[in-house]
């Protein structure tokens, strides 16, 4: 039987410990001592007010959309010729292998990997998306909205 119980979470490491009053309150310290370091590497996941389906909030990781190779999916999405849409594609393929924040240049660049043609102007194309509300800035990265995802 023990005597003591503990849950806490840092960032989006959580902690939960149930043991000798003693050994619990060591593994606190532990954690307590490397606090800093843990939301560092795993910061909370931060989120948008707005609410809703409406709100402008990052997409998750997707198996279905990660277990296609990026020509595939820009084909099933018709996005091979038009610049706008081929950019939020090529973004939405890359958050759902988990890549929660990107650069034009990451498009860019998973386009060249993908062996597919380049985007004319990638910076244009990421702002379009952003005044659609598709995407949304976050200093020189930018991170693809659940209406983007959903326009697809």
């Amino acid at each position: 039987m023990s005597d003591a119980k503990i849950k806490i979470s840092i960032g989006a490491i959580s902690f939960q410990a149930e043991g000798e009053q003693g050994w619990v309150g060591d593994q606190l310290e532990k954690l307590y001592s490397n606090a800093k370091e843990l939301a560092t590497i795993a910061p909370a996941s931060s989120t948008h007010d707005g609410g809703g389906s409406n709100s402008h909030s990052p997409i998750k990781p997707d198996s279905k959309i990660a277990g296609k190779t990026l020509a595939t999916f820009l084909k099933e999405k018709n996005a091979t010729s038009k610049q706008v849409l081929k950019f939020l594609a090529t973004s939405v393929w890359l958050e759902s292998k988990g890549k929660s924040r990107m650069t034009t240049s990451d498009v860019a660049q998973a386009l060249r990997d993908s062996n597919q043609t380049k985007l004319n102007n990638a910076a244009d194309c990421s702002a379009q998306n952003v005044k659609k509300g598709f995407c949304e800035k976050e200093g020189n990265q930018f991170f693809v909205t659940m209406e983007g995802k959903d326009s697809l």
